[in-house]
């Protein structure tokens, strides 16, 4: 038997919680008759017990005729009779009740596989796998052809002008943030977040234990009439798409955002997130295009390219820069080497930007066409958010149930939909806002979707 390893309690001996471990596994039969245990010494290593604790669980064991021990070779277990075991196996291996199946998936996160350009990956991702480059570790900080790429990306597309020595790669928002989060602990202890807003940025900063300060945003635009009297020296805001709302900051807000930050020498971290896909006016321009010195840009590849990738980046301002380079030059990079290279030349080719002029057209064809339905179907019953841009809407239901019944009625219709819940810590709707991703469907399944939903919440 392989070395066994589970985490103890308090409140119970140690010895006590082992015995009753190999108990449960021997009556419910994922320890067989006849199966031989570890030593008494090999356990209490894996546990990192004492022999003694292991020794009293195994003369319990053996004390209950759940085990044997045999002279020179060890301890087995014993073979029970099935009268005994018949009321713990019988619930043990009781089939769970089948889940609905799914006939529509509301889920946001994922990409049209029909648009997306698999054969242009393909050879690209063949040629730099035929690189020598390929099969080093990399650079710490990410490929300085990807950097290069990124820099001349965001320059043109966003108005960031930016070095690509500034630049760093990482595998995602998340991971980047957590990094961040080490070399802006040394100053700052705690962060202004949006409220609702991105649950895994705000698990990065726990993380470091900042102290978390709620900045409200409503449908109307964040508010940020009491920044100025928190403690916090650095905020974390979706500015161009708030993320899950979908409301831009007014350049009035943005400004003040940026004078908040020099009075404080602070960071606005700007999370740039799914900024290709405005599908109403020009993009607004970023907040690093305005003031680099006081801003870190986060953006990625998972949004507009593929979130299997793993790749996503961040500029730094020079006040950032060097002490990043300091504290993590001695670290691998989390990112793919062959997808970043693969990722620069598809840059370098063309195919990037063929790429979002191809999918912001058809994601736009489908948030007006789940636009188009849910009003028919809907109208004044559903409140939509979000509609201007991105790749979910939220809809504000007027219904009297509550969000876990709004998905429990879904999906007994076959429609998997998603709770916005998790992106809110104060500031709650007083309506529950049922999330819905439409990126991955094709018109025929939007179109399924809502008129079951229509089925299900009526």
């Amino acid at each position: 038997m392989k070395d066994i390893i589970f985490a103890f309690h308090e409140g119970s001996p140690k010895y006590k919680q082992v015995y009753e471990r190999f108990k449960r596994w021997i009556e419910q039969g994922e320890l067989l008759p006849g199966e031989q245990l570890p030593s008494i010494r090999r356990l209490a290593d894996s546990l990192q017990v004492s022999r003694n604790t292991t020794l009293m669980a195994y003369e319990q064991l053996m004390a209950e005729g759940y085990i044997q021990g045999e002279s020179r070779r060890g301890y087995f277990v014993n073979r029970l009779e099935p009268l005994f075991l018949h009321g713990t196996t019988s619930r043990s291996v009781r089939p769970a009740p089948p889940e609905p199946s799914v006939t529509v998936d509301f889920r946001a996160g994922a990409v049209d596989q029909a648009h997306f350009p698999l054969k242009a990956w393909r050879r690209i991702f063949n040629q730099v796998l035929a690189e020598k480059e390929s099969f080093l570790y990399g650079d710490p900080f990410g490929e300085r052809r990807l950097r290069e790429q990124i820099a001349s990306y965001l320059f043109q597309s966003r108005g960031v002008s930016a070095d690509a020595d500034a630049i760093v790669i990482g595998s995602s928002t998340q991971q980047m943030l957590l990094q961040l989060g080490h070399v802006l602990r040394e100053d700052h202890s705690s962060v202004a977040v949006e409220d609702p807003g991105y649950d895994g940025a705000w698990e990065a900063f726990r993380f470091h234990s900042f102290g978390i300060r709620t900045l409200p945003v409503r449908e109307t635009g964040i508010d940020l009439s009491h920044l100025g009297g928190t403690d916090a020296g650095v905020a974390y805001v979706t500015p161009s798409h708030q993320s899950p709302l979908g409301v831009s900051m007014t350049i009035q807000q943005r400004q003040a955002l940026l004078n908040w930050a020099a009075s404080r020498e602070g960071y606005v971290i700007e999370d740039d997130y799914d900024s290709e896909f405005r599908y109403t006016g020009r993009p607004f321009p970023a907040l690093a295009a305005t003031d680099s010195s006081r801003v870190v840009y986060l953006g990625n590849f998972s949004k507009s390219f593929l979130p299997g990738i793993r790749l996503g980046y961040m500029v730094l301002p020079p006040g950032l820069l060097d002490r990043y380079h300091a504290r993590f030059q001695n670290f691998e990079t989390t990112a793919s080497l062959p997808n970043q290279l693969a990722m620069a030349r598809f840059i370098e080719d063309g195919e990037w930007s063929r790429h979002i002029k191809r999918m912001r057209l058809v994601y736009k064809r489908k948030m007006t066409r789940l636009i188009s339905v849910l009003d028919r179907l809907f109208g004044g019953q559903v409140t939509m958010v979000g509609k201007e841009s991105g790749l979910f809407l939220l809809i504000k239901v007027h219904l009297p149930y509550t969000e876990e019944e709004l998905i429990r009625r879904a999906s007994s219709q076959g429609v998997r939909v998603y709770p916005s819940s998790t992106y809110f810590i104060r500031n709650h709707p007083d309506r529950p806002m049922i999330k819905l991703g439409f990126s991955s469907l094709s018109a025929e399944e939007i179109e399924l979707g809502a008129e079951l939903l229509k089925k299900a919440w009526f």
